[in-house]
């Protein structure tokens, strides 16, 4: 019995080689970009990240905290990645890369995206939990306010405008189930969410209909009308009131987010 006990903790007890072990700051450094131009991007997170570890006030420092995050990302590996920029953020809000940081965080905070199969079944921002999204407009915001001359401002008040027009989506949704479902109290006040938080989403279109209808069915002949009046102030040549639907459909969110 103590052999056999002795031979399992012996098996336990070893552990795979590090094989950057021994390497200086630069070979570390290098290998990693070498990984990063490759593509490998899970060997080329743990590089950045065991550089930085190993050498935290070196030259590199700074720049492969960033980089791992970078790689992180780029192997879906959003957990390790939200750590990494989290932290750059935290230690370096005085780096000339912070507008960047901002950005990256971002996209990380975004990469609940579902990948291929996201793409592939065509599912949208609007039919998923919104928190993610949230998270990713903020860090946005952040780069459009603060950093308005950085290069990825542009881009980042794009993407934010895509966020919001996504949540108002996923509330009408809500609102159209509670419709359907005959819940017109809940319909109602989900349409009138949607119109005082994201009253130049295209969604405010349906939300005013909604709004009408539930309305009606709730024999709130006053509220109809005021609401009539509203849509038709607003949208003088939509035809949803006669259709029930809006003429043409957003472009599919994945599209816009991956263009």
């Amino acid at each position: 019995m103590m052999a056999l006990s002795s031979f399992i903790l012996g098996g336990c007890s070893s552990t795979p080689k590090d094989e950057t072990d021994g390497w200086s700051e630069n070979k570390l450094y290098s290998e990693a970009n070498a990984k990063l131009k490759d593509g490998d991007f899970d060997k080329c997170g743990k590089y950045f990240e065991k550089l930085e570890a190993r050498f935290p006030f070196g030259a590199y420092s700074q720049q492969s905290q960033i980089n791992a995050a970078y790689c992180y990302w780029k192997a879906s590996e959003q957990a390790q990645a939200s750590v990494a920029i989290d932290r750059f953020i935290k230690l370096y809000q005085g780096s000339p890369n912070l507008d960047y940081a901002y950005y990256l965080k971002g996209l990380i905070s975004f990469n609940d995206d579902l990948g291929f199969m996201g793409r592939f079944t065509g599912q949208e921002l609007s039919e998923r939990d919104p928190k993610a999204a949230r998270e990713a407009f903020e860090a946005f915001r952040v780069v459009a306010t603060r950093f308005p001359d950085s290069k990825y401002a542009a881009d980042s008040i794009d993407r934010m405008r895509y966020i919001v027009n996504s949540l108002a989506e996923g509330d009408i949704t809500v609102a159209r189930f509670y419709f359907h479902r005959g819940a017109y109290l809940a319909s109602a006040n989900r349409a009138q969410l949607v119109i005082r938080d994201y009253d130049r989403a295209p969604a405010v279109e349906e939300a005013l209909y909604l709004l009408i209808q539930s309305y009606e069915k709730l024999g709130m002949t006053e509220l109809v009308t005021d609401a009539t009046r509203v849509f038709h102030l607003n949208f003088p040549n939509s035809d949803i009131l006669e259709t029930g639907s809006r003429a043409k459909k957003e472009a599919r969110w994945w599209q816009i987010w991956n263009k």
